[in-house]
């Protein structure tokens, strides 16, 4: 996949209706601190268009953005954002929800994971989310610089064991500071795209 042009197209906020793409829509869900934005930016070869900060949470709404006039990447707000109010965290649930049922466009949901630690329980609910949606989720396990390259194996076992994910989930090692795992995300996208075409 070769990034020739990209444009933040639409922010959808709590009560916003959502728009309705007719290219392909991918979508990133993740904890507010897994690197969402930093793997978004480094899939679109942006430094910082989609906003990275010290403050987790801050993606609190659902950003589409438009690459090659061809297909959408989707971010979803972060979960699990420890100083959100319950109150909010259940708007942005009903969010994520809203969008998942609703969207006609959306091919494949990538759920992030960081590689250094177990899967929490809201990694677990939001992988059950997903597929009880009805998608088969790809794992990418973010943060791989941040490990020993003897610990991936075990590391890998653990977020799928973590997520009782059956073996033909597909988990992709990723780093935002090599960008090792960004042609295997990629190559995905590539064979949605080109089965699409193909129907």
């Amino acid at each position: 996949m070769i990034i020739r042009s990209v444009n933040l197209e639409t922010v959808c906020g709590v009560t916003s209706i959502l728009p309705e793409n007719l290219l392909p829509e991918f979508a990133f869900a993740g904890k507010s601190n897994v690197g969402k934005s930093s793997l978004i930016n480094s899939l679109m070869n942006r430094k910082n268009l989609a906003r990275t900060s010290s403050q987790p949470g801050k993606t609190q709404t659902i950003n589409f953005y438009n690459i090659n006039e061809e297909l959408y990447f989707v971010d979803l707000p972060g979960y699990g954002y420890a100083n959100a109010n319950e109150q909010v965290k259940a708007k942005w649930g009903k969010m994520i929800e809203r969008y998942l049922h609703t969207s006609k466009q959306l091919k494949l949901v990538f759920l992030l994971i960081d590689i250094r630690h177990d899967p929490s329980a809201n990694d677990r609910m939001m992988y059950d989310w997903i597929v009880v949606n009805g998608f088969r989720p790809v794992i990418i396990a973010t943060k791989l610089d941040k490990i020993k390259r003897s610990q991936k194996d075990k590391q890998l076992k653990a977020v799928r064991d973590g997520l009782k994910a059956p073996g033909d989930i597909v988990i992709i090692p990723f780093s935002a500071e090599t960008k090792q795992g960004r042609d295997d995300i990629y190559g995905v996208i590539d064979g949605y795209l080109t089965k699409d075409n193909a129907q």
